[in-house]
């Protein structure tokens, strides 16, 4: 019961972050807010790299702070294996 009630305030915490990313990424690319759930979430599997991580770094990103290279990359491969989809 307490281990379900962390897990819940975790989930909480890192929604907020997450909502901001994905509203981030569908301004930048002009995507559903399908698409911007996708593009990080599949960042954050191949980079092996915690989603609430991923969408820290993107809103980060767009208030002008550097992306560490490995989420950068794998972001970039994530968008472009996105877009690619859409032709």
């Amino acid at each position: 019961m307490l281990r379900e009630k962390e897990q819940l305030e975790h989930a909480m915490e890192s929604r907020p972050v997450i909502d901001m990313a994905r509203g981030v990424l569908m301004a930048g690319f002009a995507c559903q807010p399908e698409e911007a759930w996708e593009i990080p979430v599949t960042a954050s599997q191949h980079a092996n790299v915690k989603l609430r991580e991923v969408a820290q770094a993107v809103t980060s990103a767009a208030a002008g702070k550097p992306m560490p290279a490995l989420l950068q990359e794998h972001l970039a491969m994530a968008a472009q294996a996105w877009q690619a989809g859409r032709t």
